[in-house]
C-alpha cells in the first residue's frame, strides 16, 4: 500500500479532533444541533487553517443518519460514502482550475435534482476568488435562493478579492492561525501514535516555522521523519532539513554589529551560505529574533509565554539585551523588515544582505532618525574611551607644511596658586557631572602668557564644548572655587600630529606629579 501524508493521514474525522479553531466548530455543531442550517458559508482564512477539513466536516454532519452531538457518527452508510469520496451529494470543485461561467452553468444545472440518498447537496468551492467576474454574476441568484436541500460552501484565503454581493449572501468565519502550542501539542500527540521519537525543541521549532498553518506544519515534519528515518529527530537534525539557523549565530552576528566588525559579519553569512541555509528564511528569523530581543528589552514582566523560546534561551536574550539600547534594536528591525520585503524577488540576495550589514556597521551612511541617534552614541563611546578623529588629508598635509614651533620655554617660577589647581586637578574633574567631565578627564595643563593657567585638548568637539561662553565661564568658577581666588582660564586645541611636549609646558611633570583622571 503507497504512503500516506501525514496531513492527509490525519485528517480530522470529528469536530472534536479540529484544533486551534473552537469559534467555528462550536457555532457550526450548534446549528446541526438545532436544525438551523444555512444555505452558503464563506469560510476565510490563511492556508492549512482547517478550511477544507471543517467543511467536509460539515457535509458529513449534515448528511449523518445518526449525529452526535453535532459531529458525524462516522459509522452510518451516508459518512463511510463521504468518507470515501463516492458520494454524489458532496460536490468539490477547484475554482482554480474551473472558474468560468460554463462552469458554474453546470452546476446551476444540477442544483435543480434533489439528492438521491441524504438530506443535502453540498457544493464545497475552494479557492473561490478565482472565479471569473462572469462566473461571480451566473452564481449569484442561486446563492441568494437556493433549493432547501443544498448547501453552497466557499472557501478562500483571499477575501477581499470577492465581490461584495457575494460576501452579503454568505455567513462568514473567519480562520485563525492556529498558535504555536496548538500546533506543537498535536504534532506530539500524532507523534506518539506513530511511534517516532521527536525532541521537544524540534516540535517547538516546526510549529513555529509553520507560520499558523497545522498542514504545513505536518508537511514539514513528514519531511524531516524521511531525512532521518529511524533515528531520533531531534532540533539540530530539523534546523539541518529546513535550511535554518540556529539562534546562536544571530547572538554571534549581533555581537558583530555591535563591535562594526563588517569583515566579521561577512564571514559569519559566508558559514550560513555555505551551510546551505535559506536566505529569506535566514532575514525572517533574525527579524523574529530581533523582536523577542526587543520585548525582553522593553518589559518589566515575565513574558517567557509571549516570546515562546526555551529557559536557556530565555537567558541568553536577557544577558544580550542588557549590551544594547531598545532603540537601536528596532533600528535593525526596521532595516531587516524592509530587507525582508525587498529579498523575495531579488536574485543576488546574499549581496543585498551584505549591504544591510555594512549599513548596521556604519550608521554614517544613513540619515535617518534612529540612525542619527546611533551614530551619536558611537561618538559618545568615543569620547568616553578618549578616542580623536582624525583630521582629514587636506588639514594634516596644511599642518604638515606648516613650519615649526620653536620648543616651549621652562618657567622661571610657577605661581603657588597654578600649583595647588594642578595638584587637586584630579579632585576638581571627580566633582563635576556630565558631560563635563568627559571632556575634561583627558585634557592636559599648561603656563601661558602672564602665567595664565592654559588647558589643553586634543579633540576638536571637547574644544568647542569648552570654547562656549557659558562652559568656559563655568570651568572658571569651579577651578576659583577651589582655590577660593579668582583665576583666568585659556583653552587651546592640540593641532593633530603634534606632541603636547613641542608646544606646551607640562605642569604636571614640571612639580612632579603624574595626574591620572578615573571615571567615578
Amino acid at each position: 500500500m503507497s504512503y500516506t501524508a501525514l496531513y492527509r493521514k490525519f485528517r480530522p474525522d470529528l469536530f472534536e479532533d479540529v484544533k486551534g479553531q473552537d469559534h467555528i466548530v462550536t457555532t457550526l455543531r450548534n446549528q446541526i444541533k438545532a436544525d438551523r442550517i444555512g444555505h452558503a458559508y464563506l469560510f476565510t482564512g490563511t492556508r492549512g487553517t482547517g478550511k477544507t477539513t471543517i467543511a467536509k466536516l460539515f457535509a458529513k454532519s449534515v448528511n449523518c443518519e445518526n449525529p452526535v452531538d453535532g459531529s458525524p457518527c462516522g459509522q452510518c452508510r451516508s459518512c463511510q460514502t463521504i468518507a470515501s469520496g463516492a458520494s454524489v451529494n458532496v460536490i468539490e470543485i477547484d475554482a482554480a482550475s474551473n472558474n468560468g461561467v460554463d462552469n458554474i452553468r453546470e452546476i446551476i444545472d444540477e442544483v435543480s435534482y434533489s439528492p438521491v440518498e441524504g438530506k443535502y447537496k453540498v457544493y464545497i468551492i475552494d479557492e473561490v476568488h478565482m472565479l471569473s467576474i462572469g462566473a461571480f454574476n451566473a452564481l449569484l441568484k442561486t446563492l441568494e435562493e437556493p433549493p432547501s436541500y443544498v448547501i453552497f460552501i466557499l472557501a478562500t484565503t483571499e477575501v477581499h478579492k470577492i465581490p461584495i454581493t457575494i460576501l452579503s449572501r454568505c455567513q462568514r468565519y473567519d480562520f485563525k492561525r492556529i498558535t504555536i502550542e496548538t500546533i506543537a501539542d498535536r504534532l506530539r500527540d500524532l507523534m506518539a501514535k506513530e511511534q517516532v521519537q521527536v525532541e521537544e525543541r524540534a516540535l517547538k521549532y516546526i510549529a513555529k516555522t509553520a507560520d499558523g498553518s497545522m498542514r504545513d506544519a505536518l508537511s514539514l515534519l513528514d519531511q524531516c521523519i524521511a531525512f532521518h528515518f529511524g533515528e531520533e529527530l531531534t532540533y539540530d537534525k530539523v534546523l539541518d532539513v529546513l535550511g535554518a539557523v540556529d539562534t546562536q549565530v544571530f547572538a554571534r552576528l549581533l555581537e558583530l554589529i555591535q563591535a562594526k566588525d563588517i569583515v566579521g559579519c561577512i564571514a559569519l553569512l559566508e558559514e550560513v551560505v555555505m551551510q546551505g541555509r535559506e536566505l529569506s528564511q535566514f532575514v525572517a528569523d533574525i527579524t523574529w529574533y530581533l523582536r523577542n530581543l526587543l520585548l525582553v528589552k522593553t518589559s518589566d514582566h515575565d513574558i517567557e509565554d509571549v516570546i515562546d523560546v526555551s529557559s536557556d534561551n530565555l537567558a541568553r536574550l536577557k544577558t544580550e539585551a542588557e549590551t544594547m539600547e531598545a532603540e537601536e534594536i528596532m533600528r535593525q528591525i526596521r532595516i531587516f523588515s524592509e530587507l525582508s520585503g525587498q529579498i523575495k524577488y531579488a536574485t543576488q540576495k546574499r549581496i543585498l544582505i551584505e549591504m544591510t550589514l555594512i549599513k548596521l556597521c556604519r550608521p554614517a551612511m544613513e540619515t535617518t532618525n534612529d540612525a542619527v541617534v546611533a551614530r551619536v552614541k558611537d561618538l559618545e563611546e568615543k569620547l568616553e574611551k578618549g578616542v580623536v578623529q582624525a583630521a582629514p588629508a587636506a588639514v594634516q598635509s596644511i599642518q604638515d607644511a606648516a613650519p615649526e614651533t620653536p620648543k616651549p620655554e621652562m618657567p622661571k617660577a610657577i605661581p603657588e596658586d597654578i600649583k595647588q589647581i594642578v595638584s587637586g586637578w584630579h579632585s576638581i574633574v571627580a566633582g563635576t557631572g556630565q558631560p563635563l567631565k568627559t571632556h575634561l578627564k583627558n585634557a592636559r595643563l599648561s603656563l601661558g602668557g602672564d602665567n595664565r593657567l592654559v588647558i589643553v585638548v586634543e579633540n576638536q568637539q571637547t574644544y568647542g564644548y569648552l570654547s562656549n561662553e557659558e562652559n568656559h565661564r563655568h570651568v572658571e568658577d569651579m577651578i576659583s572655587n577651589f582655590i577660593q581666588k579668582q583665576v583666568s582660564v585659556q583653552v587651546q586645541e592640540l593641532p593633530d600630529g603634534r606632541q603636547f611636549e613641542e608646544r606646551y609646558i607640562d605642569l604636571a611633570k614640571v612639580i612632579n606629579m603624574d595626574i591620572e583622571i578615573e571615571d567615578d
